[in-house]
């Protein structure tokens, strides 16, 4: 196998199909190559909010399992309070069916897909890339790395896993299989679902709705990884479930971003998980994988067409986009961590709430000025100082990570 495209998508994800979209439908000649074969499944909450589902050239409605427009708030498994959007809030679906649609999608308008094709390594160089693969080499004028936070996109731009930091999930499904359960009622979860904070140092525990199951799972800073069986249990054993009745229980890695890792390195560009983009307070990263790639599509048009002589606008594109919804994730976060208590109330505040629903449902409009981006960079900098070691991927002082 040897051919030559203009684009080179590695990863058939969220942000790597959705960029194979737009760049087919924009006239370049687009391969995707994925190591697995679709349908598959990823670990994965399987939420995309009404404002990513906008950024969408297309509907997702056609793998779309429940809708919520409820999140039931929930502070150390005592105070609850309710959200309710003023509209559909949040589309449930699950990875295997939505990644599989959104690659077809991209087949649609002419890219090339092929599944089962692992890429070993990437040559780039200033007149083009190449990639060896198990299957033979592929040439492209620009490649665009959705293949993950393990990915060799990343590698190929950042060099080494130090610019990286890490959060950790744990996951279960429990069937809605007609059987009755003594302390939860699945159907209560249709249309709604629950956050539980103060549970998890550095996340929280979830409940989403599905189709034929309800999702349930944890998640927190990477070194309570060990712990985080644990919390599992607890969240199930609190909402009258045990931890043995869950489903294709499984963790994950959720990848955050430092400032000093890139998004560009001469013909590679980074998208979605491969470039850090996951919300540190919410852990979604579906939002981040659309926009990014819609960003990364529009500079890669630009460059094969002459426009631009670099793929560089796209960083500063993805910084002044993100800036503003980072600096507020990074805040919520310290609020949420060193002052429960006070997030708790505060997030209660009637304007807070229409912020919220705002957040989750309204998309980002323009890019922000370079003041904007400089001031919100550094709200969101301060507050991830302030959270200390743990923000940063590094051991608490005087101990080791657990495990």
């Amino acid at each position: 196998m040897s051919d030559r495209f203009d684009v080179i998508v590695v990863g058939g994800g969220p942000a790597g199909s959705t960029a194979a979209y737009r760049l087919a439908a924009g006239g370049a000649s687009v391969v995707v190559l994925d190591r697995a074969r679709f349908p598959r499944d990823k670990p994965c909450g399987g939420g995309v909010t009404v404002r990513g589902a906008r950024i969408l050239p297309f509907s997702i409605e056609s793998v779309v399992e429940s809708v919520v427009d409820t999140v039931d708030v929930r502070m150390s498994w005592d105070r609850k309070f309710d959200i309710t959007a003023p509209g559909p809030a949040v589309l449930m679906t699950q990875r295997r069916r939505l990644d599989h649609f959104l690659l077809q999608k991209a087949a649609e308008v002419g890219a090339v897909v092929r599944e089962g094709v692992r890429v070993r390594e990437i040559d780039s160089r200033p007149t083009g890339v190449t990639v060896r693969t198990d299957a033979g080499t592929i040439s492209g004028s620009v490649l665009v790395g959705a293949d993950g936070c393990n990915g060799v996109s990343r590698l190929a731009v950042n060099g080494s896993d130090g610019d990286r930091t890490y959060a950790v999930a744990l996951e279960g499904n429990l069937p809605r299989d007609g059987r009755a359960l003594p302390g939860f009622d699945t159907e209560q979860y249709t249309h709604r679902a629950l956050l539980e904070f103060g549970t998890v140092p550095g996340g929280y525990g979830w409940i989403f709705p599905k189709g034929d199951h309800v999702n349930f799972g944890v998640g927190g800073w990477f070194e309570e990884g060990p712990r985080m069986r644990h919390y599992l249990a607890e969240l199930c054993k609190v909402h009258g479930v045990d931890i043995s009745q869950l489903r294709d229980v499984r963790g994950h890695r959720l990848p955050f971003r430092e400032r000093e890792s890139r998004f560009v390195k001469g013909r590679v560009l980074l998208v979605g998980d491969a470039a850090g983009l996951v919300d540190p307070f919410s852990g979604d990263g579906m939002y981040e994988a659309f926009l990014s790639s819609r960003a990364a599509a529009q500079t890669v048009l630009a460059t094969l067409g002459g426009e631009a002589s670099s793929l560089e606008a796209y960083e500063s594109l993805v910084h002044r986009t993100l800036a503003t919804h980072v600096a507020s994730a990074w805040a919520g976060k310290l609020v949420i961590e060193r002052f429960p208590r006070f997030g708790y109330w505060y997030v209660q505040r009637p304007k807070v709430r229409r912020r919220v629903h705002r957040r989750i449902r309204s998309n980002d409009k323009s890019p922000r000025g370079p003041m904007k981006t400089f001031i919100a960079a550094q709200i969101g900098a301060a507050a991830r100082h302030a959270l200390g070691p743990r923000a940063h991927g590094k051991p608490p002082l005087g101990g080791d990570s657990a495990g």
